[in-house]
């Protein structure tokens, strides 16, 4: 039985290795995560399942990694968000092949198998097969790339088809489960002001308007989602209490001529932090709306409280007064 001595010892040598490592630019996952966006889990799959990345290892098995694999890391971004398979990124890595145009990369048959779990109702599968995803891509190619795209087809699917309200009852629920979910664990995590998101179409479960929520959660960034739209005095009060750090508002559908031409305009003004109007109706309004921050998409949103330098934790929150 190994004494305590030499225990301490170990620990102390293992201590030491860490901290050499770190003074010579390496980097803990949690840090890769962080700057990258590739969670943890995904960095761990990428090499247990495909050897990606390879990173250094400490005398306690702690994962360490050079700028050559964040390097590499950003060069398999590059690949995936041209929709080439996380199983065939390795072979074009290493045979150095120039980034090329977009691919299908099987995403269109991975849409296909969710859009039938959608229309078995099959919770469990549906689960499996986005769970499966979610392991291997990082979220923001997981929006782009899987999801935008299958509301749109669902979308599509929808008009007019007998069953279609049941299909889209089932996977919004499901879909905001699956999101709030993770946002909640997210939240316990974070810090700071929160990122307010309302929802001001007529009916609750609005998709769009959870994919801005996740994304911005993946992002180190505390969510409060709203989902369901609020009187302009209530909002007010609701800006007042949380004092979030910015405010998206989420329409998919065409504004009324109130809300566009007095509410929002006026909420613009008295709005004491970023104000952003997100969803298609950003599309749609984009001439009468000028003035506002606009994007119409999730993906746009979140570039948008990126560049804004909004996301990750803020040391000095906004607040409303």
């Amino acid at each position: 039985m190994p004494s305590e001595p030499n225990d301490q010892l170990q620990r102390s040598e293992a201590a030491d290795q860490l901290r050499s490592a770190l003074a010579q630019g390496y980097l803990p996952i949690r840090d890769v995560a962080r700057s990258t966006g590739v969670n943890a889990v995904t960095l761990r799959a990428w090499e247990r399942r495909y050897g990606l990345i390879v990173p250094h290892r400490t005398a306690k098995g702690h994962r360490l990694y050079s700028p050559q694999h964040v390097a590499r890391i950003q060069a398999i971004l590059g690949w995936l968000g041209r929709g080439v398979a996380v199983s065939q990124v390795k072979e074009l890595l290493d045979s150095r092949q120039p980034l090329q145009p977009p691919a299908d990369g099987g995403w269109r048959q991975l849409r296909g198998e969710l859009l039938g779990h959608i229309a078995q109702l099959a919770e469990r599968r549906l689960d499996e097969s986005f769970n499966a995803a979610l392991a291997l891509y990082p979220l923001r190619t997981l929006v782009e790339r899987l999801l935008w795209p299958l509301l749109g087809e669902l979308q599509q699917r929808w008009q007019g088809q007998f069953g279609a309200r049941l299909e889209q009852v089932f996977f919004f629920s499901w879909l905001r489960s699956k999101f709030a979910t993770r946002i909640y664990h997210n939240n316990r995590q974070a810090g700071g002001a929160p990122l307010l998101l309302v929802n001001l179409g007529d009916a609750p479960m609005e998709p769009g308007l959870w994919l801005c929520a996740w994304l911005v959660s993946d992002s180190d960034c505390p969510v409060e989602v709203f989902d369901w739209p609020l009187p302009p005095a209530e909002l007010a009060l609701a800006l007042e209490q949380i004092a979030p750090r910015a405010l998206l508002l989420y329409a998919d559908q065409a504004l009324d001529g109130a809300l566009l031409r007095r509410q929002l305009p006026r909420l613009h003004q008295q709005c004491q932090i970023p104000l952003l109007l997100a969803g298609p109706a950003a599309h749609i309004h984009r001439d009468v709306l000028a003035e506002l921050a606009l994007a119409a998409d999730p993906l746009a949103a979140h570039a948008w409280l990126q560049r804004q330098g909004l996301l990750g934790p803020l040391e000095d929150s906004p607040c409303v007064n």
